[in-house]
């Protein structure tokens, strides 16, 4: 009897080791077969906008990369908080993935209720582009071929000129805000659900301006179909090195960059994180995509995950006080 208890006691003891080596293992074992499926890539506005210009040359370089199809699913509404609440409630199983940006750390301060955070909600992976933000024109209606004259003209009619923006609480409209403040203008606001149909509408006569990060305006700039007045950094970008900065433009401390990142729901494996940091980083740093980012007015950032989340934070208080500052609420 207490033979068979002994072995009894010594073939559990085996199991449970067999099961804590498994325990051991298991981890490793997500990133070796991930991604063995299709990933899907929330992208929280519609497509043509400044998040899309980035993020499909990356999820192709992904897919190229990974020999699985990276999937782009436009999710667009609300500033990018539509698309931004999906991603959250997604299996953190490591086949979703979120391309948001700026958007995403001004909405806590402009939205009195948002059904996610971005900072308990997410894993943050790497900040992907960093293109400054551009004034744009219609070359039809709007007259002005300076920011000084398109100033002159806003300040003796005020409310006649419009601005078109990504929607209420995204980077566009954020800037566009700001301007109003600097340059003591009224222009109105007409938010969309995305600067895909922003700028769509812009191109149309429909509004005569976009506050818009250059990666999504930079092909509509050099076909002609608007035209840039200013870049709102503190130097030129290598793209468009004729366009003028704010202040050399005559609005000096006009500094609006507009960012575009990407994100994992929150307990997503770690070496499943770790791994499609890696997998990014050698994207982005690969002379194709180099060359791409340069041709949408944006250099190619590094940021490692623990890099990006201080970013975060310090963005959050920044535009909190941006909020604050400028006033701004929906429209």
């Amino acid at each position: 009897m207490h033979r068979h208890i002994r072995s009894a006691v010594r073939a559990g003891a085996l199991a449970s080791g067999l099961l804590a080596g498994f325990a051991v293992v298991a981890p490793a074992a997500h990133a070796d077969t991930w991604p063995s499926k299709p990933v899907t890539v929330i992208v929280p506005f519609p497509a043509g906008g400044g998040t899309d210009a980035f993020a499909r040359p990356l999820t192709a370089q992904l897919s190229k990369q990974l020999g699985k199809q990276f999937v782009i699913d436009n999710r667009g509404g609300a500033g990018g908080t539509v698309g931004a609440s999906l991603a959250a409630k997604a299996a953190p199983d490591g086949y979703t993935i979120f391309i948001g940006g700026a958007h995403h750390v001004i909405a806590p301060s402009f939205y009195k209720k948002l059904d996610y955070d971005i900072e308990k909600d997410f894993v943050p992976i790497t900040v992907i582009a960093q293109p400054p933000q551009v004034v744009v024109a219609n070359p039809t209606k709007v007259q002005a071929n300076t920011l000084q004259e398109l100033i002159a003209f806003a300040k003796k009619n005020p409310g006649k000129l419009n601005y078109g923006s990504a929607g209420n609480g995204s980077s566009h409209h954020l800037a566009g805000e700001l301007f109003k403040i600097q340059t003591k203008t009224f222009i109105t606001h007409i938010p969309y659900k995305g600067a895909g149909p922003a700028l769509s509408d812009l191109i149309a006569g429909q509004v005569d301006l976009v506050f818009d990060g250059l990666g999504s305006s930079a092909q509509h700039i050099r076909s002609g179909r608007i035209k840039a007045l200013a870049v709102a950094s503190n130097k030129r970008s290598p793209a468009f090195p004729n366009v003028p900065t704010a202040a050399e433009a005559g609005v000096p401390g006009y500094e609006v960059s507009t960012w575009y990142a990407m994100w994992v729901p929150k307990g997503t494996p770690k070496d499943i994180s770790d791994k499609l940091y890696a997998e990014v980083d050698k994207a982005l740093n690969s002379p194709e995509m180099k060359q791409i980012w340069l041709t949408n007015g944006s250099e190619t950032p590094r940021f490692t995950p623990d890099q990006f989340a201080q970013f975060q934070r310090a963005e959050l208080k920044r535009w909190a006080q941006v909020v604050q500052d400028s006033g701004a609420k929906m429209d």
